[in-house]
């Protein structure tokens, strides 16, 4: 679980992130699944949206791809949403205790 202090960081190095995770008219699909696993490949922390279109709300396309996932929500705002998982190994993002 993350701290108030951890979510604070993980949001500020989020705003220069650009959404890689998009939630459209089907909602969250076993494909979104697949391509939100795979950005956690390469990126501890990513930002998502959701189409206006989209049948589900941005805090329940957060909450559903971070279950399946197991990342966390850091922020939901608007249509977007931060999602973070964190390396098994080399972590690139250390967060403050």
């Amino acid at each position: 679980m993350l701290t108030s202090k951890q979510r604070s960081y993980l949001i500020g190095l989020s705003n220069t992130l650009d959404p890689v995770v998009s939630v459209g008219k089907n909602g969250v699909t076993p494909e979104t699944v697949v391509s939100t696993e795979e950005a956690f490949n390469t990126r501890e922390l990513l930002k998502g949206a959701v189409m206006k279109m989209a049948p589900v709300t941005p805090r329940e396309a957060a909450e559903t791809l971070a279950g399946r996932t197991r990342s966390q929500v850091v922020l939901v705002i608007g249509r977007k949403f931060v999602l973070y998982k964190p390396f098994k190994e080399n972590r690139k993002i250390i967060l403050p205790e």
